[in-house]
């Protein structure tokens, strides 16, 4: 992998806008994405192993991103539609009902803030305008932000269905931005990095422990690329100094 690292002068020159993406760089997610997959392989493991289900419901996932976007709802459709092709149609109203209910978790399971973050909102809050950034079902993740209780730390909130150049150009324009001006910060390469370095913007990354398969890149897409990593978000308070406390 080759990490092209950026200067601090260069990171915060003519910044304005620091975008952050929300699940697993503010919050986890991930985590409890697989917990209930796991109750899931328990509900149907007298019909298959959990293998096979993991390997179906992930091709059944990606089919059905351009019908349900990314999302809870999204993941307990896939994993319902999982379960009745697998089982050849032998899956249980019981067994069906108990995947969703399961998956309702997924709705409202308790916020848990990653290291640092409030530090590092509190330190650039002040300073530069924030923007929470995020992709999936807008019911799904307005209510995340609001159990987050950091709401107040943003002057922008934009959940959109995906995170591409398109998309990050089109956010840019509204905002009257000029694209350096405009930072992302996300443990996402495929999402939160790649599509702003491409497009000329700033883009810090900050890997989580666990990454979806569908977030991952090659190597030999990061050749060239420039940009921040991190080993945690309260790092980014290194590279943005506040310079009223020095």
């Amino acid at each position: 992998m080759s990490l092209a690292i950026n200067t601090t002068s260069a990171l915060i020159s003519n910044l304005k806008i620091i975008a952050f993406d929300a699940d697993d760089t503010l919050w986890v997610n991930e985590p409890n994405y697989i917990d209930v997959e796991k109750k899931i392989h328990t509900i149907l493991e007298a019909h298959i192993d959990a293998e096979t289900i993991s390997k179906h419901f992930y091709k059944t996932q990606i089919t059905n991103l351009k019908l349900f976007g990314y999302g809870a709802k999204g993941y307990i459709l896939s994993m319902i539609e999982t379960a009745i092709e697998l089982t050849n149609g032998e899956v249980t109203g019981k067994e069906i009902q108990q995947i969703i209910d399961t998956g309702k978790q997924l709705l409202d399971f308790p916020i848990e803030l990653l290291d640092g973050v409030r530090d590092v909102l509190d330190s650039l809050a002040h300073r530069y305008e924030l923007m929470i950034l995020t992709k999936g079902d807008l019911f799904d993740q307005e209510s995340k932000i609001a159990r987050s209780g950091l709401g107040s730390y943003f002057h922008h909130m934009e959940i959109v269905s995906e995170k591409d150049e398109r998309t990050y150009q089109r956010i840019i324009k509204r905002y009257g931005l000029q694209n350096d001006e405009f930072m992302m910060v996300g443990n996402s390469l495929r999402s939160d990095i790649l599509p702003v370095v491409h497009i000329g913007a700033k883009a810090v990354y900050v890997p989580y422990q666990i990454t979806w398969g569908h977030e991952k890149v090659n190597e030999e897409q990061l050749i060239g690329k420039s940009f921040v990593q991190l080993g945690s978000l309260r790092d980014l308070l290194s590279f943005i100094p506040d310079e009223s406390t020095q």
